[in-house]
């Protein structure tokens, strides 16, 4: 049985998010590598800023019930920024288990304090790059959901290789996603929501069953992400999509 190995990273200046503050909702204080340690998995092979001279150990497919330490579902967040998903999902369905990609490390460090401060036992992290943990890492079929909340559009031409949804992505959800599954998508760019969907809609893997209503909060943390919260406080319009997954 695969046991992941444990992020072992050197927290360069610039790329740590820290305080005093012992409040693990607002400002997570500075854990030590062992203290995060349980909650975050290396994928090497996957991460795309290493120096040249490294060369990351061949990816291991993950597995989700010696990470997890039971069977139960796994659903996937892709770009977690901060962490807020993570932390109320996890919170609210405890018999789930949620595993997070992020490819900005001070990110992933972020939300991974916050996740071990109130030690999330069904809540993992990794630093990388989604598409290439997708591909070498994650078994296929394995993920109840994939959750895309916000993602960059990415406008400028010189940007287009960062762009995350693209047909290839879209077959890479296939791949990880459970036959029936579900992939969870939300933008405030309305041009770049009806890119998505409109791309999605002409792969008959992907069937739209949902465009849901803005939900009510009922306090400041009631939002999927931080953005999230931002953009309705300021009373911008987001737009959600849900689509069933099969493989076909």
């Amino acid at each position: 049985m695969f046991h992941p190995e444990i992020v072992r990273q050197t927290y360069r200046r610039g790329e740590w998010f820290g305080s005093k503050e012992v409040d693990p909702v607002s400002k997570p204080k500075r854990l030590t590598r062992e203290e995060l340690a349980p909650y975050q998995i290396e994928l090497s092979a996957a991460y795309p800023f290493h120096p040249p001279e490294f060369v990351p150990p061949p990816p291991v497919r993950l597995d989700w019930a010696a990470i997890f330490a039971n069977a139960n579902p796994v659903e996937i967040e892709v770009g977690f920024g901060k962490g807020l998903f993570l932390r109320t999902e996890g919170t609210a369905r405890p018999g789930t288990n949620f595993f997070g990609i992020e490819i900005v490390r001070k990110y992933q460090l972020f939300a991974t304090t916050r996740i071990a401060l109130l030690k999330m036992a069904n809540v993992r992290t990794a630093c990388a790059d989604a598409k290439a943990a997708f591909r070498d890492y994650v078994v296929p079929h394995s993920a109840e959901a994939v959750h895309v909340y916000y993602p960059d559009p990415w406008w400028k031409t010189k940007h287009k290789k960062r762009l995350l949804f693209t047909e290839e992505f879209a077959a890479l959800i296939v791949q990880v996603v459970r036959p029936g599954g579900t992939l969870y998508f939300v933008s405030d760019v309305k041009d770049y929501f009806d890119m998505v969907t409109e791309m999605l809609a002409k792969l008959p893997a992907y069937t739209e069953i949902d465009r849901p209503a803005d939900p009510t909060p009922t306090h400041d943390m009631d939002y999927l992400t931080n953005f999230e919260r931002k953009f309705r406080q300021e009373g911008r319009p987001i737009y959600r999509a849900t689509f069933r997954v099969q493989n076909v």
